[in-house]
C-alpha cells in the first residue's frame, strides 16, 4: 500500500478538523492511498499471483491454496459469462461461510459482475423483496436453502440458478460422505424442485471449457449491493463501488498494522471467518483484506455451533479474531475454550454491537489480547472508526476515525457541535458508498450539502478524538450485530389476522445486546402469544423475530398519534 509517510505532521487546519490524527498509534498514515488497484478482481488476481502456493482457506479440516482459488473462480466466472450475463448484471449469492463463498465472490466480480449478498436463512418473503429489488438474473446457492428460492423464484427476474452442496470440494471421498449425513442422516435439505438449477462442479466445468474474458473495470464501477434495512420497513441496498471496498480493506489494514507489523513476512498471518462473509464486516476484512495480504481465513460455518467452532480452530496458529460480543462471551463461558492456542492472538475486532466490558475484561485475561471494538455500518464498506490496536485498555468508545476518514456530530442544522455535546455522527470517506440503489430520494435524505452520511447514531467526541455512542436517532434494533427496522417487523405482524395494532423497540439483552420487544393490541381475543410467535416464524429471520411478546389495550401515543416507543422500552 502507497500509504502517506509515517512521520505525516498535520497542518493547523486539519489538526483542528481532525484533532484525533495526533493519538494514532505510531506507523498508523492519516490517509491511504487505494489507486494500487483498479478494482477487486485486479486486487485479488494480484494475490492469486504473488501467494499461490500458500493456503487462502481452511474449511472442514482441508486447505485451498490460492492458487485453487484462482482456478475454481476463474472457471465460473466464464461460466456465469457464458450466459449471457453483461457488466454490471446483479448476481445474488446466498451462501453460509462454506468454501463455496469465497469462490463465488471473486468469480461474480472476476466476471464484472455486482455480488448481491443474501443472507441464507432469509424468509420466502425477505428473500423475495431483495431479489425483486435488485434484479438479479442468477443466484449461486447452498442446496440447504434452495426450497427457499423454488418458493418465491417465479416471482422474480431470477433466470439461473447454481447449486453448490457442503461436499462439493471436499474431495470424492469425503465430499460424498458428507453430502449423505447432510441429507440423509441430519435431514438438512429440504425437498426442493429447481429443474434448471445446474450444480456448482458442472457449471466450472462448462466454464472451463468457455474461458474467462476479463472486462475492464475501474474504481467506479459497482462491486456490491449490500441490503440493508430502511426506515421504511423496506430494506435497500448499499451500492458499493471497487474503490469503495478497496479503499475500506486498505483502512483496516492500516490500522491492524501496529499489532502485527513484528510479524508480516515471518509467519502468514492467519484469521477467523466466524462472522458471516455474506455481511460486510466478514467481505470487506475476513476476505479481502486477508487475501490482499496473502493471509489464510478460517471458514466457520455456524458459530452457534461452538463445540465445532472450537475444533475448527484447535491446533491453528490464530493471529487475527474479528466478532460480535455475543460470540465472544459464548465462547469464553465454553468448557473447551482453553483447549485453543490464543497466545499468538493479536487483533480481537470488536463490531456489529456494543462490547461489554465485563466480557472486554474476562477475554483479556483468558486470552492475553485485547478486544479492539470499532465501528461501522454498511454504507462505509463497514469501517469507520476502532480503538488503538496496541492497547489494552477498554474505553467505552467506538475510538478514532480511521485514515482517510472524516467524522463529526453535527445537530439538527447539519452544523457541527462543539466536543464534548451530543450530535448525530456524520462520516465521509473512500469508503461511502455512492448511494441507495434505485432510491435517490433516500439517498439525498441521508447525505448532508457537504456530503456528509447521517448515520442516525448520537454520539460525543472528546478533544482527542474519541468518539462514544450515546443514542440512536432512529428506531433501529441491533441484535447481536445485526439491524432490525421496528416497521418491517411491525408491517409483518400486524398482517397477522387478530392483530389491531402493534409496536417494536428494542430492550437490553445480556446474550445479544437488544432483543426485540414486540406489544400487540389485539382485535381478536382468541389471539395468543403461540399464535404470534409461530407467524413470526414463518415470515421473518430468526433475529428479527421477537424475544419478548406483550399484549395491552392500548398502545402509547402522542397528540398527533405517533407511538411513544420510548414509553414501551422503560415499561
Amino acid at each position: 500500500m502507497h500509504a502517506s509517510s509515517n512521520a505525516f505532521v498535520p497542518s493547523h487546519a486539519e489538526a483542528l478538523q481532525r484533532p484525533w490524527l495526533a493519538h494514532y498509534p505510531a506507523g498508523v498514515p492519516a490517509d491511504i492511498d487505494a489507486s494500487e488497484y483498479a478494482s477487486l478482481a485486479h486486487l485479488l488476481e494480484d494475490a492469486f499471483a504473488r501467494f499461490s502456493e500458500r493456503s487462502a482457506f481452511r474449511f472442514m479440516e482441508r486447505e485451498y491454496s490460492y492458487a485453487e482459488i484462482d482456478r475454481y473462480s476463474a472457471q465460473l466466472a466464464a461460466y456465469l459469462q457464458s450466459l449471457g450475463l453483461q457488466k454490471g448484471d446483479r448476481v445474488a449469492v446466498m451462501l453460509p461461510n462454506t468454501i463455496h463463498y469465497p469462490i463465488a465472490a471473486a468469480a461474480v466480480m472476476r466476471a464484472g459482475l455486482v455480488l448481491v449478498n443474501v443472507n441464507p436463512l432469509y424468509t420466502q418473503r425477505e428473500l423475495e423483496h431483495q431479489l425483486q429489488d435488485c434484479g438479479a438474473k442468477a443466484m449461486v446457492v447452498l442446496e440447504q436453502f434452495a426450497a427457499s428460492v423454488q418458493q418465491c423464484m417465479a416471482h422474480t427476474p431470477l433466470e439461473h440458478v447454481v447449486l453448490a452442496s457442503v461436499g462439493d470440494l471436499l474431495g470424492p471421498i469425503k465430499g460424498r460422505l458428507v453430502n449423505w449425513v447432510l441429507r440423509k442422516r441430519h435431514k438438512a435439505v429440504p425437498a426442493f424442485d429447481l429443474p434448471g438449477a445446474v450444480r456448482f462442479r458442472a457449471a466450472m466445468r462448462i466454464g472451463e471449457r468457455a474461458g474467462l474474458r476479463t472486462p475492464v473495470m475501474a474504481h467506479g464501477d459497482l462491486a456490491l449491493l449490500q441490503y440493508t434495512g430502511g426506515t421504511t420497513g423496506v430494506s435497500k441496498g448499499a451500492m458499493l463501488t471497487h474503490g469503495n471496498v478497496i479503499a475500506n480493506a486498505l483502512q483496516s489494514e492500516a490500522w491492524n498494522r501496529p499489532a502485527i507489523a513484528d510479524i508480516e513476512g515471518r509467519e502468514q498471518i492467519t484469521s477467523v471467518c466466524a462472522l458471516p462473509l455474506y455481511h460486510i464486516f466478514g467481505f470487506t476484512v475476513g476476505m479481502m483484506m486477508s487475501m490482499r495480504n496473502g493471509g489464510k481465513a478460517i471458514l466457520i460455518p455456524n458459530p452457534r455451533d461452538l463445540d465445532a467452532t472450537l475444533k475448527a480452530l484447535r491446533g491453528q496458529r490464530i493471529h487475527i479474531f474479528p466478532a460480535v460480543n455475543t460470540l465472544f462471551n459464548a465462547l469464553l463461558h465454553h468448557p473447551q475454550f482453553d483447549s485453543v492456542d490464543w497466545s499468538h492472538l493479536r487483533i480481537a475486532g470488536g463490531g456489529g454491537t456494543a462490547v461489554q466490558q465485563a466480557v472486554a475484561k474476562e477475554w483479556l485475561a483468558r486470552t492475553g489480547c485485547a478486544i479492539c471494538e470499532g465501528y461501522g455500518l454498511s454504507e462505509a464498506s463497514p469501517s469507520v472508526s476502532c480503538n488503538p490496536v496496541d492497547s489494552k485498555n477498554f474505553t467505552g468508545t467506538i475510538g478514532l476515525p480511521m485514515s482517510s476518514t472524516w467524522l463529526q456530530c453535527i445537530d439538527e442544522s447539519d452544523q457541527p457541535v462543539p466536543l464534548g455535546q451530543p450530535g448525530e455522527i456524520a462520516i465521509k470517506g473512500p469508503q461511502l458508498m455512492v448511494g441507495y440503489w434505485q432510491r435517490p430520494e433516500e439517498t439525498a435524505a441521508s447525505m448532508t450539502a457537504d456530503g456528509y452520511f447521517r448515520t442516525g447514531d448520537i454520539g460525543v467526541m472528546d478533544e482527542r478524538g474519541f468518539v462514544k455512542i450515546v443514542d440512536r436517532k432512529k428506531d433501529m434494533v441491533l441484535v447481536s450485530g445485526f439491524n432490525v427496522y421496528p416497521n418491517e417487523v411491525e408491517d409483518v405482524v400486524a398482517m397477522l389476522p387478530g392483530v389491531r395494532e402493534c409496536a417494536v423497540v428494542g430492550v437490553p439483552d445480556a446474550t445479544t445486546g437488544e432483543a426485540i420487544k414486540l406489544v400487540v393490541v389485539r382485535k381478536d381475543k382468541a389471539l395468543t402469544e403461540a399464535m404470534v410467535r409461530s407467524y413470526a416464524k414463518e415470515h421473518l429471520t430468526g433475529y428479527k423475530r421477537p424475544k419478548i411478546v406483550e399484549f395491552r389495550d392500548e398502545l402509547p401515543k402522542n397528540a398527533v398519534g405517533k407511538v411513544l416507543r420510548r414509553e414501551l422500552r422503560n415499561a
